[in-house]
């Protein structure tokens, strides 16, 4: 009988249509290339000034690590539990479900934001359409409470759509994806022709920054840029083979720094500092307004929103299939793997997702500022990305260790590199909370004080803990007494009259 590491995952009705395009498709949706350079590259600005280049290569070199940690694991134990699985078996349960919790809660704050952020963008390409207010409301992009509302439809949308069928939401990624990409790539490439700030090679040198505070965080902004590109390996169960997965994680992972490089010179070709921190999350639209007259300059703020739907909807599809694998540990309530009889997919999962995600974009808007709401999520999900990311790769090295007898070839991409990526983002982290610790003498709900910053990833990992506790010791969870996670088919399988398990969506 094969060893729960050998055994094929993934229920029948979970059918292996999905390929490396489709795994390119989700890990390009997640990480948003365009969202990222569109609202983020005037808040990495703000710390890193004109090496922002520099940062974001300075911060591929671990990601890139942690992508190989990923693909050797996957090789070992394709599941989509990822990260969950593997940690909880290689270091132990409790740090194997904190990190599937990280993973879930950081999602859920990534959605949150990314709506509003969306809601946003929709109302900039209205006011672009001469569309100012409806019944008396101003439809403000920078109006945390309107991009809220209008988010939230969004969210709904995106949610009906991942729920029918991973298949479907993959061609339809693809396509958002080629046109978001034409239009970032033709806009920045002319940037960089005709830009008028002069380049200087200085934006390559990390070592101007400054200040250690600046490149620390600079790194976990520049981190959470590249954070979603192992979306592809949570479809594994989905996929004809499990390599196809870690196919499409590296190869976006490699395009999206590409990409960011691209629009980062573009930006700073273009626009000064100054100018890019003050228009923030509407810096792509005013470099679509220097660059080309109407309608034209409406378009890089049309791939702006396709980005962002994209990013949404590939946020929620991880994200339901996480808990379906921590559910059937019985780490989480029997209600996130219930699977619809008909779509195939964890469907009560995936609305409970949105409507958590709901939940905290209109808390959000106590935060007035879209700017403040932006910033203050990117430094909540930073931190805890760079916990279960280097959980994972410390997973790696530990799993892998016997390697170390096995050649210096071996020995380097199963443990040394793992090792080393996973104490680069550790070190990482913990400098950033004695900063964020020390920075404030007070307690202020805003963004730039170290007390509130800390607050939340710190109730995060706390929630994580007592959640645990009770699948431990209340739930009685077998997980916590092995470590391994439940196979897949495990999963009981709606059937047909014939006694056949019913087909999934993704066959498409």
């Amino acid at each position: 009988m094969p060893s729960p590491v050998q055994q094929e995952p993934g229920p029948a009705r979970m059918r292996r249509s999905l390929g490396v395009k489709d795994g390119v498709a989700i890990a390009a949706s997640s990480t948003a290339a365009t969202t990222s350079i569109g609202i983020g590259m005037g808040t990495l600005a703000a710390y890193a000034g004109r090496q922002t280049p520099a940062l974001l290569l300075l911060a591929f070199v671990p990601i890139l690590g942690i992508a190989l940690s990923y693909a050797r694991l996957n090789r070992s134990e394709p599941n989509c539990g990822s990260g969950y699985t593997w940690v909880g078996r290689s270091i132990g349960p409790w740090p194997g479900f904190l990190t599937g919790w990280v993973v879930l809660v950081g999602n859920v704050i990534f959605m949150a934001y990314t709506g509003t952020v969306t809601g946003s963008v929709v109302l900039q390409f209205l006011n672009k359409l001469g569309l100012y207010s409806v019944w008396g409301l101003r439809l403000d992009p920078a109006s945390t409470g309107v991009s809220t509302a209008v988010g939230l439809v969004a969210l709904v949308v995106v949610t009906v759509t991942a729920i029918t069928g991973v298949r479907a939401a993959t061609r339809l990624q693809m396509a958002l994806l080629i046109f978001e990409y034409v239009v970032l790539l033709v806009f920045c490439g002319y940037a960089l022709l005709i830009g008028d700030q002069p380049f200087s090679l200085s934006w390559l040198n990390p070592l101007e920054i400054g200040s250690m505070q600046g490149v620390a965080q600079g790194m976990v902004l520049a981190v959470f840029f590249y954070w979603g590109w192992d979306a592809a390996f949570s479809v594994n169960e989905e996929t004809r083979n499990s390599t196809d997965a870690a196919r499409g994680g590296l190869i976006a992972l490699v395009a999206m720094m590409g990409l960011f490089l691209v629009g980062a010179f573009a930006f700073q070709r273009v626009m000064s500092t100054g100018e890019l921190v003050h228009n923030g999350p509407q810096a792509l639209t005013f470099l679509g307004g220097k660059l080309a007259p109407e309608p034209w300059a409406s378009l890089p703020l049309a791939a702006l929103m396709c980005s962002a739907f994209a990013s949404l909807q590939s946020s929620v599809i991880p994200t339901a299939r996480g808990t379906l694998a921590m559910a059937r540990d019985r780490t989480l309530g029997p209600v996130w793997q219930r699977v619809h009889p008909r779509y195939g997919s964890p469907a009560v999962g995936t609305l409970l997702i949105m409507a958590l995600a709901a939940l905290l974009a209109v808390l959000a808007v106590g935060i007035p500022k879209l700017n403040d709401m932006i910033l203050t999520a990117v430094n909540s999900i930073g931190l805890t990305v760079a916990l279960y990311y280097g959980l994972t790769a410390l997973a790696c090295a530990v799993r892998f260790r016997d390697s170390l007898r096995a050649g210096a070839v071996r020995a380097l991409r199963d443990v040394v590199v793992p090792a080393v990526s996973a104490l680069s983002l550790f070190g990482l982290g913990g400098y950033l909370v004695w900063d964020y610790a020390t920075m404030s003498d007070h307690f202020e709900a805003s963004p730039d004080n170290g007390w509130f910053m800390l607050l939340l990833p710190t109730l995060f990992v706390l929630a994580g803990l007592a959640t645990a506790a009770w699948a431990k010791w209340i739930r009685h969870a077998p997980y916590f007494h092995t470590g391994q996670g439940t196979d897949a088919e495990a999963i009981a399988l709606p059937m047909d009259g014939d006694g056949r398990p019913l087909p999934s969506p993704v066959e498409g």
